[in-house]
């Protein structure tokens, strides 16, 4: 019988992008702030769903690293 090697390593490791993705709540609620900053006019819904991922999947700035600032904004309604 053949023996693993020792130094083997798992074939499922996830990558550093794959770990940062936005889940798919976190994409929805950016997508309505982004129809609420618009005035709540008529837009392109599959747009603003492109922009937050856009915005989202996008590495924080060293700043915002620092100051521990999110890029996400609440609006009060």
């Amino acid at each position: 019988m053949a023996k693993a090697t020792a130094g083997a390593k798992p074939a499922t490791k996830r990558t550093a992008k794959a770990k940062s993705a936005p889940t798919y709540e976190e994409i929805a609620l950016r997508t309505y702030h982004i129809y609420l900053e618009r005035g709540c006019t008529p837009g392109d819904p599959m747009q603003d769903w492109l922009q937050a991922e856009r915005e989202l999947s996008d590495k924080p700035t060293a700043k915002a690293k620092a100051t521990g600032k999110s890029k996400v904004v609440l609006i009060a309604a």
